[in-house]
């Protein structure tokens, strides 16, 4: 199954930021546009692009990125064949948009935020923010990054991807050193609402990339080229 894809905005300009969106299981990038037309409006000089899975999910229009298991380790191996491909698509994205890594924002829900943590957790500085919506690792991260600002984002009543595996995951990432948020929605189950939307567009908006204070400590100047340019 060839990969499908729609760009829900390409600016006139040259783009300053690109936004790459990944669904779920059984999902296609079309009705994710939907989703992507948040990102469009709040970033109107982004070029925003939802892509989907490699695979065939069932019948209709759904795809996906690996086939769903509940063995983590046949999880692990799954994840591990499609990874190359998947970061692959990431870099030729940012070579066609002319946009540098750290102005992209990968943006993933359930098994599309899977593969996005994944890909960070392989190439730390693959990104400058990803935001996770009730998306997992298959793998510990045993090492972290402030190269990419991670925000999670995850339902109190997630009946999937249990919102205790974020909340370690959370915990393991500051305590390598790695940039992340958590926040729980209540009252959420396994999904994206009004709500979620609101928390990651604020913290694309106004949560400052802990490498910039990182630099500023180290005596250089902040980088301009983040997804959110430091005024």
């Amino acid at each position: 199954m060839k990969p499908d894809y729609v760009v829900v905005q390409q600016p006139t300009q040259p783009a300053e930021q690109l936004f790459l969106l990944y669904h779920g299981v059984g999902d296609n990038p079309h009705a994710l546009s939907q989703l992507g037309r948040w990102f469009a409006e709040a970033f109107p000089t982004a070029c925003v692009v939802c892509i989907g899975g490699p695979a065939a999910s069932g019948s209709g229009n759904g795809s996906q990125w690996f086939e769903a298991t509940t063995s983590a380790e046949e999880a692990r191996t799954r994840v591990a064949a499609i990874l190359p491909e998947f970061l692959a698509s990431v870099r030729s994205w940012q070579q066609s948009s002319g946009i540098a890594p750290a102005a992209t924002a990968l943006v993933g829900f359930s098994q599309g935020g899977t593969m996005v943590l994944e890909a960070l957790n392989a190439e730390p500085g693959l990104a400058g923010r990803a935001v996770i919506f009730s998306g997992s690792y298959v793998h510990t991260p045993q090492r972290a990054s402030n190269r990419a600002t991670i925000h999670l984002i995850h339902g109190e009543y997630d009946d999937r991807v249990p919102v205790s595996a974020m909340e370690q995951a959370s915990e393991r990432l500051t305590a390598l050193g790695g940039d992340v948020t958590l926040d729980v929605v209540e009252d959420l189950a396994h999904a994206i609402d009004q709500r979620s939307m609101g928390l990651a567009l604020h913290h694309l908006r106004y949560t400052v990339p802990r490498r910039y204070f990182d630099e500023a400590l180290s005596g250089a100047s902040p980088g301009d080229d983040d997804v959110i340019v430091l005024m």
